[in-house]
C-alpha cells in the first residue's frame, strides 16, 4: 500500500523533515502512536489535539499497523535526536 491509500495521512517534505502527518495539522503519525503507547485512547488524543478528528487518529493508527517499521524508524530518530 502506498500513502495515497490513506486519505487522512500526508507527507510534506517541508514539515518535520518529511515525516508523515495528519492532513490539516502538524501532528505526526509518530506522535499519535507514541501517545497510544503511553496508554492514551484515540478519544483522549482528540481532546489533547482539538484540530484532529477521531477518524484521523484511527487513520494514523491504521497507517502505523500497516507500516510499523517505518514509524519505529521515526520514533528511534526522534529519541536519538533528544540525546
Amino acid at each position: 500500500m502506498n500513502i495515497s491509500s490513506y486519505t487522512y495521512i500526508a507527507r510534506d517534505v517541508t514539515m518535520h523533515g518529511g515525516e508523515l502527518t495528519v492532513c490539516g495539522s502538524a501532528v505526526t503519525v509518530r506522535t499519535i502512536v507514541e501517545r497510544t503507547q503511553l496508554g492514551e485512547t484515540p478519544e483522549q488524543i482528540v481532546e489533547a489535539y482539538p484540530v484532529l478528528m477521531l477518524v484521523q487518529v484511527h487513520a494514523a493508527l491504521g497507517y502505523y499497523y500497516d507500516h510499523t517499521e517505518e514509524i519505529y524508524h521515526y520514533i528511534r530518530e526522534n529519541r536519538e535526536a533528544l540525546w
